[in-house]
């Protein structure tokens, strides 16, 4: 990409695809008709008119091309896993030296608890997506960066908004930031785990309409591409290059858009950054336990169907949804409304590159049927509801083969839905939230340290490949958490247990990379110290699809590996 041709990354007259691949990424650098910012070489973001994203676009691009949207997924909590202790004579670790990098709704800036003693910040930089100006980080085309002279310079003025425009107009990543690494303020009894690392900040961009629209979600609700995600934590990164630091990134969003397999294009990104000596990715598990947003089924190819009922709210605008299969099973649907009328027959083989389509009074229901998705081989079908009406519909699904047919379907997240809208029958299991399901993050889940018990929504495991997730559980029940206007609340959900994780992978860090006691420290040892040294309760089997593999107890994980 050139900067002549960077109005196209911010632009509601393009639209964004995701490139996978070292050589399919080179060839788009190479022709000079492509415009396309790479992603550490083997990713890259290209645009497109937006004329060009038809409602068939899944079937044109793929599904794995088309970036999914991420929504937001928001001192008791400090004993609990004897953070305290880390204090003491011959540990000494407050995450000094090590990064926090954080891509979420910006951050409070002028907040005390993100300076040092000396007012000064603690944070390194923050590039901010949404203000465009020239000052926009090298090879990333869009937005604005704002170092740390320019944030000092800011608090020092009387008005600091006017140097550094940069908000935080939702209070969910100066909230995250500050479980994680916030300064100790004795006057507000409050400090952050990791209190003595710096801090690297993305404010994210909001998904463009066009993308929004494909996906049914509501206008006024918050959402963030896939791709501004990525390229936010390849900022991260390069900022941790720079200064040779080691690095811990957070992410408190999420998605049940997927196979829900940690198969997705930023799943691969975040799995290979997992791997490399210094680095840690600690994600959120999701909201979506007790939701009634996932259904799961197991039926005779011979002589069974299932039966899947879904009732939808009243006003509810539009929404999408997806069934992910196992192959080599087939499945086919036949759609029923309310009334009972059949709306829409989904054969098991569809015409290669044909959309299904159905009115039904008010209702358009669009159906792509992918036999075999590119990145997992099973069955993909992808629902689309616009004006759906009201009332319990039904979905006849019949299997062919000659094993027993399996099936998942997921509906959004619960940002995007309204609360009368959700499957009888539901499942909870298997409802993490992506990128929760990749194999070497950090997935953590919520629970309550007052009262031991798990956060009421926590999303659960295990992965549909059946691989062990969540990791671990981490106080996200009321946590005192920093908010904007140099105010506190009381914060819940699986971002805040994960912003707690990554405060202690922080400290990890520090004891292993700055302090020279573990030089090959990755995200990959630090997983399984926290898992070695959980606490678990003696009731239960683990690993657990609800708590995997206990309580994050970090000293006893020093206890174990010192």
């Amino acid at each position: 990409m050139n900067p002549e041709e960077r109005y196209k990354i911010t632009s509601n007259e393009y639209a964004d695809l995701i490139v996978q691949g070292f050589d399919a990424v080179n060839n788009m650098l190479k022709d000079p008709a492509s415009t396309i910012i790479s992603i550490e070489g083997r990713f890259g973001v290209t645009y497109i008119p937006v004329e060009e994203m038809t409602p068939d676009s899944m079937l044109k691009f793929g599904r794995a091309a088309i970036p999914p949207i991420f929504g937001l997924l928001s001192d008791v909590s400090k004993e609990a896993s004897d953070i305290y202790q880390l204090s003491e004579p011959g540990l000494d670790l407050t995450g000094q030296g090590v990064l926090i990098g954080f891509v979420d709704t910006g951050i409070d800036y002028t907040n005390p608890v993100f300076r040092n003693p000396d007012h000064t910040t603690r944070i390194v930089s923050i590039w901010d997506q949404t203000i465009d100006s020239e000052n926009y980080p090298e090879n990333l085309y869009y937005g604005t960066e704002y170092t740390r002279d320019q944030i000092n310079e800011a608090l020092n003025s009387s008005d600091p908004f006017a140097l550094v425009p940069s908000t935080d107009t939702i209070g969910h990543g100066t909230m995250v930031a500050g479980v994680a690494a916030g300064s100790s303020l004795w006057e507000s009894n409050f400090e952050g785990v990791a209190s003595g690392s710096e801090l690297v900040v993305v404010k994210l961009k909001q998904a463009k309409p066009y993308l929004m629209e494909f996906y049914k979600i509501p206008e006024w609700a918050i959402g963030y591409q896939e791709n501004d995600i990525m390229l936010g934590v390849k900022y991260l990164r390069e900022v941790a290059r720079r200064l040779s630091r080691p690095l811990v990134i957070c992410l408190g969003l999420g998605t049940s858009q997927g196979a829900h397999e940690g198969q997705c294009i930023s799943c691969n990104y975040y799995d290979d950054i997992s791997r490399e000596v210094g680095y840690s990715v600690v994600v959120a598990a999701g909201n979506e336990g007790n939701r009634r947003h996932h259904f799961y089924d197991e039926i005779s190819p011979y002589d069974e169907q299932g039966i899947v009922e879904l009732n939808i709210a009243e006003n509810e605008t539009g929404f999408a949804m997806e069934l992910w299969g196992y192959a080599p099973n087939i499945v086919e649907a036949d759609i029923y409304s309310p009334d009972n009328t059949l709306v829409l027959h989904i054969p098991p083989i569809t015409v290669a590159g044909e959309s299904l389509a159905a009115t039904y009074h008010d209702t358009t229901i669009l159906v792509d049927n992918i036999l075999s998705e590119t990145r997992t081989g099973d069955q993909f079908i992808f629902f689309r509801f616009q004006n759906p009406q009201s009332g319990i519909w039904r979905f006849n699904i019949s299997g062919y083969g000659d094993i027993n047919v399996r099936y998942h379907i997921w509906l959004p997240i619960y940002n995007y839905i309204l609360d009368d809208t959700f499957f009888f029958r539901s499942d909870n299991n298997t409802t993490l939230s992506m990128p929760a399901n990749t194999e070497n993050v950090i997935a953590v889940t919520a629970y309550n340290p007052l009262y031991n018990n798990l956060f009421y929504y926590s999303s659960m495991g295990f992965t549909k490949d059946n691989r062990f997730k969540p990791d671990i559980a981490a106080p996200g029940v009321d946590i005192t958490a920093p908010f904007t206007g140099n105010t506190f609340i009381k914060a819940t959900g699986t971002s805040v247990a994960a912003a707690y994780t990554a405060g202690v992978a922080a400290l990890l860090l520090e004891w292993g990379i700055i302090k020279g006691n573990r030089s090959d420290m990755n995200n990959i040892i630090i997983q399984r110290m926290l898992i070695t040294g959980a606490n678990r309760f003696p009731e239960y089997v683990y690993p657990n699809q609800e708590w995997g593999y206990g309580i994050l107890d970090i000293y006893n994980s020093f206890k174990i590996f010192l």
